[in-house]
């Protein structure tokens, strides 16, 4: 999981906004803007460590990142101590936005999409005050007219409640709308949401393979492949 500092040069904006696809564009944090793929891993195997005094794979401890939230995954891994091990990857986990770094080329994208004045939104399964954790260490959060955490709504990811809570916040309908994540649980809550799903491979939490599987409108490489497709 690389922290690169590499940046592509700005993109130029290409459309006014009456004559681009998708006037509104939601996005995923983890994977998607903010690479924390790496800093997931290792809190993960930390709290699994820690509580459970076992080792998991890489794949067992991230299959359920990016859907229903920090508190469900754990669950998944040992229902009777969920609660000891969400402590304990809280722990670890948040200190580690220090180090935290955008996923390469996406600065760029973010701010050639707002200047093209899209308007812009974060659903993630990250809870609130997490998410303001990472914008302290990125300067990303005035890019974003709405923000949606996995704490603001009963029900999460791949369900379409979260999105369609950003879309009501923005007075925008979900035709108008383009959802952006690295998880097969994004690509089923904007589906659900009526939304076009864009999955992007870059987060490296959750293999291209397993994306695909999931038949997404648009499945890309990279961040010009993503503006090409909104």
């Amino acid at each position: 999981m690389t922290t690169s500092r590499t940046r592509f040069v700005a993109f130029e904006p290409v459309a006014t906004i009456d004559r681009v696809r998708f006037p509104v564009v939601l996005f995923d944090l983890d994977g998607t803007v903010v690479d924390s793929g790496g800093i997931i891993l290792a809190s993960m195997r930390h709290a699994t460590r820690t509580v459970l005094a076992r080792d998991y794979s890489d794949r067992e401890l991230l299959a359920h990142v990016g859907g229903p939230g920090l508190e469900a995954q754990m669950h998944a891994i040992d229902p009777a101590r969920a609660d000891e091990l969400v402590a304990v990857y809280r722990a670890h986990n948040e200190p580690l936005h220090d180090t935290l770094e955008a996923c390469a080329g996406m600065e760029d994208v973010l701010s050639t999409l707002h200047g093209e004045g899209r308007r812009l939104a974060v659903v993630t399964a990250k809870r609130r005050a997490t998410v303001e954790l990472a914008f302290a260490r990125l300067p990303l959060a005035h890019l974003f007219e709405v923000v949606v955490g996995g704490d603001e709504t009963a029900r999460h990811k791949p369900d379409p409640e979260p999105l369609l809570l950003a879309l009501e916040r923005l007075g925008a309908d979900p035709a108008d709308a383009a959802y952006v994540g690295d998880s097969p649980y994004d690509v089923r809550a904007a589906r659900a949401a009526g939304m076009f799903a864009v999955a992007v491979t870059w987060g490296r939490i959750h293999g291209r393979e397993r994306l695909a599987e999931e038949h997404p409108d648009a499945l890309v490489d990279t961040p010009e492949e993503l503006l090409a497709v909104l």
